[in-house]
């Protein structure tokens, strides 16, 4: 008796799990977003010296980089581009904000940059890279006699390879960037940090 309610069981409990799997989403659950991080200082938090143009050792406009790491990059990514931006900085009275550091046509199979990318157009991994500066990351240099201001780290992962080279003008290569990858952004992911120079 007790084998012939068994059979009718678990015909019902495999009737059930074919339900449920039925309505699961197609290709079963979503991908994982894209990810942006660093340890040289807590997201939102406030960025040490080291990495600003207040940096004994830093060259004008310059600064060392901070060491940053992604994961989870989509399926179908052939290149990675990076933006780091003032938000509180306006020029000229545009809806323009200050560009710290453009570096676009990083390899899909790249997980992270290390600490204090040396200056020049073209690094190792056949990237580009510009700033206001130069072809060089430009650190936080916010007045200390004003409000902390907030500098974003903007990773996008693209399905194409940016067919741009730097212009002279960081804004114009950026307006050039922005144009190119619309419509081809296949994840996002962004990383604050706050910053004003130390009280002298």
């Amino acid at each position: 008796m007790r084998s012939k309610l068994f059979v009718p069981a678990l015909l019902s409990s495999l009737l059930a799990v074919a339900v449920v799997a039925a309505q699961a989403p197609p290709g079963g659950a979503p991908a994982p977003a894209l990810t942006l991080s660093t340890t040289a200082y807590d997201d939102g938090g406030i960025i040490p010296v080291k990495f600003s143009q207040a940096a004994p050792d830093a060259a004008p406009g310059g600064g060392t980089s901070p060491a940053l790491t992604w994961a989870n990059v989509p399926t179908g990514t052939r290149s990675l581009f990076l933006h780091m931006h003032d938000l509180d900085f306006v020029r000229n009275r545009s809806i323009d904000d200050q560009v710290h550091w453009l570096v676009w046509n990083i390899p899909p199979t790249a997980t992270g940059l290390p600490e204090g990318i040396p200056a020049g157009s073209r690094l190792a991994d056949g990237s580009y890279q510009i700033s206001v500066s130069g072809p060089m990351y430009r650190g936080p240099g916010a007045s200390a006699a004003g409000p902390l201001h907030h500098y974003v780290l903007e990773l996008y992962a693209l399905d194409i390879v940016l067919d741009v080279t730097p212009r002279a003008d960081a804004f114009e290569t950026r307006k050039v960037i922005m144009q190119a990858i619309d419509g081809h952004v296949l994840g996002r992911a962004a990383y604050t940090g706050r910053f004003r120079r130390p009280q002298p």
